[in-house]
This record gives C-alpha cells, structure tokens and sequence, in this order.
C-alpha cells in the first residue's frame, strides 16, 4: 500500500472489518480510503493507493455505488469519475441501515408472511410457524420502530444515542408514576 501509516491502518482494519460485514475486504478498503480522502479520487489513484488491480477496484465501486455509499464526482477538463462518500458521517449510518433493512430485513419478513399464511399440517408444523410468528412479530416491531427513529432530526437522534441508560431509568421512573396512580385510586369494590 501506498499510504501514510495512520490512513494505512485505518484501511486495513476496514477491510478486516468488511468480512464480518457481509463485503469482501477490498470494499472495505476502498470504502475506508475514500472516507479519509481529503478530495475525490479516481479509480486508478485507488488503484495505486491500494496496490490492487484496476478491475477489482471497478468491481468494489460499483458494489458501493449499488449501496448507495459512494459518490461521484466530475473535474473540469477531466474525462475520469471521481469519487468520494457522503461528509455526513449520520448520513453513511442511514443509508447503511436502510440498505441492510431492503436487502436483509425485508425479504425475511416477506418469506415470514409467506410461510405464516399457509395451512400446517401437522403439530411439527404449527409449533415451527408459532415460533416463525413471534420471530416476525419481534422484526416488525423493530421495523416499524426503525421507521420512526429514521425520521428523526440528526440532532435528536444523536441525543437518543447519548441517552443510553438514561432511558432505562427514565422507563422504570414511569412504572413507578404509574403504579403509585394506581395505588391511590379508589377501588369501586371497597365502596359499601
């Protein structure tokens, strides 16, 4: 690699990384360089940088540009693509997690739905489509919870994250509101 030593490593932990993620590890690499690059870059300084082939490098944009993740840029006078990744680093996470929810979420839920509306016929198959029912109830929850956190200001969303187990505490602080309510209601029964 053709890189400073900080960046270098920045790289190549990425691509690591890109394996546990579901992408090949010149991906990830590509992905972190143009993320540190302080200007757009074309696919042969990638290339270069990386000291892999040009095709791989062609290969590994256009899985990123299907992502969503990379965009590209044009100079003036300059034939080439250039390409970069959002400044946004909250921008990057909403649009991983949207690509992750249409390629992994989605279709599971749509095999669930599918298999939950078919007649079982035997006990092996009910007690597997109970199950299959609390599994598609959980995601659907998380769906719909994923929809409203992703229309959330970037600002908010930030403060929800800081929150962590402050929320815990702000739930269980409403548990003991609400039963202390309960407690000094009247019960209709005792009246004589």
């Amino acid at each position: 690699m053709n890189l400073p030593p900080l960046v270098q490593s920045f790289v190549l932990h990425f691509g690591e990384m890109g394996s546990r993620w579901g992408i090949n590890r010149t991906v990830g690499q590509i992905y972190a360089l143009l993320y540190v690059s302080p200007a757009p870059i074309c696919a042969e300084e990638i290339a270069e940088s990386l000291g892999i082939s040009r095709s791989n490098v062609s290969m590994s944009l256009r899985e990123l540009q299907a992502w969503n993740l990379v965009i590209l840029k044009h100079k003036p006078d300059d034939r080439r693509d250039f390409f970069t990744t959002p400044d946004d680093v909250w921008l990057i996470l909403r649009t991983l997690a949207e690509e992750r929810k249409k390629r992994e979420v989605d279709p599971t839920l749509s095999v669930l739905r599918e298999i939950l509306m078919q007649r079982p016929a035997s006990d092996a198959e009910r007690h597997a489509q109970a199950r299959m029912s609390e599994m598609h109830t959980l995601i659907e929850q998380l769906t719909h919870w994923y929809e409203d956190v992703k229309q959330l200001e970037t600002e908010r969303l930030a403060t929800l994250l800081s929150l962590g187990a402050k929320v815990t505490k702000l739930l269980e602080a409403k548990d003991r509101v609400i039963s202390l309510g309960r407690s000094r209601r009247p019960n209709p029964a005792n009246k004589s």
